[in-house]
């Protein structure tokens, strides 16, 4: 049995039977998942809470993933989106990593291909987390003359 990851995810996509699917499938495997039916609903969501990952679907009526990821990173520039789509081509997969996702999978994924990309994620998030308190630690004992 594969390592319980502790992890918020956001899980956002289109198709409700879908992600009711997915998030209870990840919830069985330790996630504690938030879902989205849309990228506005997902930027509302992001406000307000820090998520370690968040799985976005790429094609999605209204606001597209690559635009509501380019708009979470904008303000959010270290959380770690990891794209999910039906429809993949090099181009999209390219276009969604040049702004900013960490990985790209195609549907049907493999649930334990999700989850270690979202573990991956969140390692990546921490380690981030952290170069950013120590640069803040040293900026702090520089300004003081210690």
């Amino acid at each position: 049995m594969p390592e319980e990851i502790k992890a918020d995810v956001l899980l956002v996509d289109d198709e409700e039977q879908f992600l009711k699917v997915l998030s209870q499938r990840m919830e069985g495997r330790g996630l504690k998942v938030d879902t989205s039916t849309s990228g506005e609903e997902a930027l509302k969501r992001v406000k307000g809470k820090e998520f370690d990952a968040i799985v976005l679907d790429l094609a999605m009526p209204g606001m597209s993933g690559i635009e509501t990821l380019k708009r979470i990173r904008s303000e959010n520039p270290d959380v770690q989106i990891i794209m999910l789509t039906g429809h993949g081509s090099i181009e999209t997969s390219v276009e969604a990593l040049k702004a900013g996702a960490v990985d790209f999978l195609e549907k049907p994924a493999d649930l334990n291909k999700i989850m270690a990309k979202i573990a991956e994620a969140k390692n990546k998030k921490i380690l981030l987390v952290e170069k950013k308190a120590e640069a803040q630690v040293k900026e702090i004992l520089t300004s003081k003359g210690w």
